[in-house]
């Protein structure tokens, strides 16, 4: 079987772990590098081992002279949506960092423009692929908990001091502050490991002096019933995550990774997790071998996006 050509949109930053684990694959090989930043390209290549690779700084002359099957796009969030429409025009599947756009109207565009090319378009949602994502939906899901009451998911991070001066603080590239960038995960985890259907959002944002926001407290109810607070804090002195889901029977918290199951008036439990099985890229390169379907689809994205739209447009923020 011949390798699956892949390449590579943006090649600092997150690309180092996508890098790492299509290599781990022997069905890909990553045959070209396109960054505006030869320091970043180069970087990237002596990683890996790629010293014969084709390098570009312009990604429609990669897309219209490199050989390629497949495209992974880690570039910067308002540029998704023009350079992932011109990789599947080209034929071409892609794996696209989150998020998927920084717009609904974007996302469903990009959406039908799969859908016509046939081809694999997925979205780089890791936590789909993590044990303690994985074992929260599954718990939520059987009704380990009962119906769910209440959720409040929290993310802090020193995100404010460390983008200072890079792209994620200028909003024409960046769409958006700490809530379109690192808190574009914490509302994946939200609505994907409840099923839930928000339908009201009040929130405060507080741009902590930069040209984006970085902290945001929103309320939250579903369809379903339950409330939620999202607290997405980028002014802060370190990461820490956590959830608490709350339902009739009990309730998930979830630490930095650790998990317990508690019940009124019963010892704590920590629960065994799944095994990690695959993961964003891995996924990504099965879904283009047929075997199995898209993991993380754009029809799932579209719903972050939408999500996160609903949250500057009720607080009156314009993010670009």
């Amino acid at each position: 079987m011949s390798k699956i050509r892949i390449g590579m949109i943006g090649t600092g930053g997150i690309s180092q772990l996508h890098g790492r684990q299509l290599l781990e694959l022997e069905e890909v090989e990553i045959a070209a590098l396109c960054d505006t930043s030869a320091a970043n390209r180069e970087k990237f290549a002596a990683k890996f081992g790629l010293a014969k690779v084709q390098h570009f700084t312009e990604y429609r002359e990669m897309l219209n002279q490199a050989e390629l099957d497949a495209v992974v796009i880690c570039s910067p969030h308002t540029l998704h949506f023009q350079q992932a429409t011109d990789v599947l025009n080209n034929g071409l599947h892609v794996l696209i960092e989150k998020p998927m756009t920084c717009s609904s109207e974007e996302a469903e565009q990009l959406i039908a423009t799969a859908e016509k090319a046939g081809k694999v378009m997925q979205v780089s949602y890791q936590r789909h692929f993590q044990p303690e994502f994985l074992f929260i939906r599954n718990a939520i899901a059987n009704g380990e908990i009962g119906r769910l009451t209440s959720i409040t998911a929290s993310l802090y991070q020193e995100w404010k001091q460390g983008t200072t001066g890079l792209w994620r603080q200028v909003p024409e590239l960046s769409g958006g502050g700490m809530l379109m960038d690192s808190g574009s995960h914490i509302i994946d985890v939200l609505l994907w490991t409840t099923g839930l259907t928000p339908v009201e959002v009040k929130p405060s944002l507080h741009l902590q002096g930069a040209p984006v926001e970085i902290d945001s407290f929103t309320s939250i109810r579903f369809a379903e019933g339950a409330v939620a607070g999202l607290n997405i804090v980028g002014y802060a002195p370190c990461w820490h995550e956590t959830y608490v889901f709350c339902g009739e029977d009990g309730g998930i918290f979830y630490d930095n990774g650790n998990i317990t199951i508690r019940r009124l008036g019963q010892k704590p439990v920590v629960p065994e997790l799944p095994k990690e099985k695959t993961n964003q890229d891995k996924s990504f390169i099965d879904a283009i071998l047929g075997r199995h379907e898209v993991k993380v689809p754009g029809s799932f994205a579209l719903k972050v996006v939408k999500f996160t739209e609903m949250i500057y447009q009720a607080s009156g923020y314009k993010p670009y």
